[in-house]
């Protein structure tokens, strides 16, 4: 028993569109990375400041993250989706509202609503991630920098941050590859990547 591999598929014209099925699949590509890479950002950046809100001793900070971590992680990513794509234009004002339903190019409405839902739900589980990271460092790193004479900001800025960071690097890799799985899920309000 043997398979024949017809290869050549790939070069061939698809019946849709004036590009070879390898072009429709490098541009998919190109949508997928793009969309993950820009997601990342937004997931590290909003993820690591409530990761830290998360620490911090003011009972008002640490609920808001808590309540950031829980709104966002124990609601299903594709009705987030969909939330994200149809009912927060409608809240948005009027104006910008008008400007992103009727003259936005939808691929690009497809694009900032799947880069927004994906950055803000694995900004949740980096926060986690975050959290997890400055509470297991010692107590003493940051009693230390304290009676240092640094300010709790330059506490978490220069000893705990950069010891959480290094504790984090696997758990990272593994929450990247998350978000470039879950990116297919965008392909429910329209956008057409590698799914």
């Amino acid at each position: 028993m043997s398979i024949d591999w017809n290869w050549g598929i790939f070069l061939q014209e698809a019946p849709f569109g004036n590009t070879t099925y390898l072009g429709w699949l490098w541009s998919g590509f190109q949508v997928t990375v793009a969309l993950s890479i820009t997601a990342w950002i937004i997931a590290f950046l909003v993820g690591s400041i409530f990761g830290i809100l998360r620490t911090v001793p003011n009972r008002f900070l640490s609920g808001l993250g808590t309540l950031y971590v829980e709104l966002f992680r124990n609601v299903p990513l594709i009705v987030q989706f969909f939330t994200w794509y149809l009912v927060v234009p409608e809240l948005l004002p009027e104006d910008l509202g008008m400007w992103f339903k009727a003259e936005l190019d939808p691929n690009i409405q497809f694009f900032l609503s799947s880069m927004i839902c994906l950055g803000l739900f694995t900004a949740a589980r980096v926060c986690e991630q975050v959290r997890a990271a400055i509470q297991s460092l010692p107590r003493g790193q940051k009693n230390a920098a304290l009676a240092m004479g640094l300010t709790l900001p330059q506490a978490y800025r220069y000893v705990l941050l950069p010891n959480a960071y290094r504790v984090i690097v696997p758990p990272m890799t593994s929450e990247m590859m998350n978000l470039v799985k879950n990116s297919a899920i965008a392909s429910t309000i329209g956008l057409v990547d590698m799914a």
